[in-house]
């Protein structure tokens, strides 16, 4: 049998498309990840792909940009701004108060890139293109 580890020639419980939740044999690492494995039981090679177990185990990731929108306070609208019908080529900025056509009544967060803008609408946070020119 291979050695214990994660390294090369390593005997790691894994999913094969094929063959379900079998044991594989590590074949290339790359960046100190397994890179690559090998099916005992049918041969093939793939990625590899973690158990059931070991996915419940490990943490879940967020994006740290979702992090931060979750964690920022929200922007009050400001109600000096009357609210604006969405158009893509109009520019926004945070407070403004927008009706969209499908997500309904929201308010601008922030401006996140030059031709986007973070909406909070009552099913969640939209991304929005904004300033568009028209080609």
């Amino acid at each position: 049998m291979a050695g214990t580890g994660t390294g090369v020639g390593a005997d790691i419980f894994g999913v094969c498309r094929r063959c379900g939740e079998v044991w594989h044999v590590v074949v290339a690492v790359l960046n100190g990840r397994i890179a690559k494995v090998e099916c005992k039981q049918c041969g093939a090679r793939h990625g590899h792909r973690p158990s059931s177990a070991e996915r419940a185990a490990a943490p879940r990731r967020r994006l740290a940009h979702a992090a931060r929108l979750q964690r920022a306070e929200a922007v009050e609208a400001d109600p000096s701004r009357p609210p604006r019908r969405y158009q893509p080529d109009d520019r926004y900025q945070a407070g403004d108060r927008m009706l969209h056509p499908s997500f309904g009544e929201g308010v601008v967060q922030s401006v996140s890139g030059p031709q986007k803008v973070l909406v909070r609408f009552s099913s969640g946070d939209k991304t929005l293109v904004q300033a568009r020119s028209a080609s």
